[in-house]
């Protein structure tokens, strides 16, 4: 396999990552957060679309930087109702991420978790999440320091890595070689009963990245 490039956007902007970047509003949280909060991602299951049908007819209410407010649920119908609600040119990358990652990994388990997508493998954990941002869309993959190349975004977390996508700057090629190679690692295994997290140590305290 041969290696790809970084994506770089205009101006040679890496990833179209601001130069004043702030740590992203992503998910990992510790246990004893998530059992106070009741927010526990769990492991990858079969689809069952719990959670689609909350709020039937209702517009999905947006949050800070347009991000979509999506209860949480498994199965493909919560993924697909985020997609929908995310705003202007960024609900069609949402249907382009999504579409690349089934195609790349036909297995994946989806769900939607802190009103984010969550891509996985059953019994393997989760792979990958993005969040809306005001200008861009954050792709988080939850093993990213172990990709080749390495997406360019990096935090606190040892483990987490991701790439910023303005509008016009998703190169599909690279985003399916990073989507297939994270596929195939340790997922983020998080249980309200376990303090185990990627490659079974202690997931990051938290927003991922900081």
């Amino acid at each position: 396999r041969g290696k790809t490039a970084p994506v770089t956007g205009p101006a040679g902007r890496t990833s179209g990552r601001p130069s004043s970047y702030e740590p992203p509003a992503q998910p990992a949280i510790s246990p004893l957060e998530m059992a106070m909060a009741d927010k526990t991602p769990g492991k990858p299951t079969a689809a069952s679309g719990k959670g689609a049908g909350e709020g039937a007819g209702a517009k999905p209410r947006l949050l800070s930087g347009g991000n979509p407010q999506i209860p949480k649920g498994d199965g493909d119908a919560p993924v697909q109702a985020y997609i929908a609600a995310m705003p202007g040119w960024k609900s069609g990358l949402g249907h382009r991420l999504d579409d690349l990652i089934v195609r790349t990994v036909p297995e994946v388990r989806k769900a939607v978790r802190w009103n984010s997508p969550f891509y996985g493998i059953e019994g393997a954990g989760w792979f990958l999440s993005y969040h809306v941002f005001t200008r861009y869309v954050k792709v988080t993959f939850f093993a990213g320091a172990s990709l080749d190349p390495a997406p360019p975004g990096a935090g606190k977390d040892p483990d987490s890595r991701w790439v910023d996508i303005y509008e016009g700057e998703l190169d599909e090629p690279q985003m399916a070689e990073w989507v297939r190679q994270a596929a195939a690692r340790p997922g983020w295994d998080l249980t309200p009963d376990s303090t185990a997290g990627l490659g079974g140590r202690k997931p990051p305290r938290g927003p991922a990245g900081t």
